[in-house]
């Protein structure tokens, strides 16, 4: 994983150690990496590549394909630091989305690699074979995994960002205040309002389906 570092900074003087009293911001460092200074490229994979590896690895749970993830995501960063934007967010949170829709990128190539190298079967017996036990409930969780999507799409963006950090990226509440730059009781309060919200989203689209209560609640007559 430190090919990326390794190949651009090798010749760079290391940069200052965490702490430092004059340590730059994140944002300050993706200025100068758009000037193509080394050392700030190497200071940001400092930073943040262990996380942005955590990240990848619980997407791919390939070793080796979570470490491609990790160095593309440097690459583009390297290749169009402007990519970033300081007024929509901390870097921190726009590189792990960053990394998140490349990993899951990742695994859709390796799923589609895996299914052109399957021999293919013979149609008409397969036309024969019925369908597996528990196809009806494929479905329905493919039904389910769409209404969360569109509703997490739903979301206002700073709470949209502490769900898909918590729950997609399986940062602890801690871990995503550090990320993001944002106070824990913040990130707290985001989550709880964000919970809130999809409950209440996600309960209209069931009832709205199929015409009657949500799952875990009871009629009057039951109550």
């Amino acid at each position: 994983m430190l090919d990326v570092r390794t190949s651009l900074v090798a010749d760079s003087p290391a940069p200052a150690p965490p702490g430092a009293p004059d340590r730059p911001s994140d944002g300050d460092l993706v200025e100068r990496v758009s000037t193509g200074d080394r050392v700030a490229f190497g200071e940001l994979y400092d930073r943040y590549a262990r996380p942005a590896y955590s990240l990848a690895r619980r997407v791919c749970v390939d070793a080796d394909l979570a470490e491609d993830v990790v160095q593309e995501a440097f690459l583009s960063l390297w290749r169009n630091p402007r990519g970033y934007d300081r007024a929509r967010g901390s870097f921190g949170t726009w590189l792990m989305t960053v990394v998140h829709h490349r990993a899951v990128d990742a695994v859709r190539r390796e799923n589609t690699q895996r299914k052109r190298n399957v021999p293919l079967t013979d149609e008409f017996s397969e036309r024969d074979v019925p369908p597996a036990s528990g196809a009806d409930e494929e479905a329905l969780t493919g039904v389910v995994g769409a209404e969360v999507r569109a509703a997490l799409r739903g979301l206002p963006e700073d709470q949209r960002q502490v769900i898909a950090l918590a729950y997609l990226g399986g940062y602890t509440q801690a871990e995503v205040a550090a990320l993001t730059g944002i106070p824990l009781g913040t990130v707290k309060s985001r989550t709880f309002a964000a919970i809130r919200r999809l409950r209440t989203a996600l309960r209209s689209a069931w009832v709205g389906e199929t015409g009657g209560e949500a799952p875990g609640r009871t009629t009057g007559a039951q109550r």
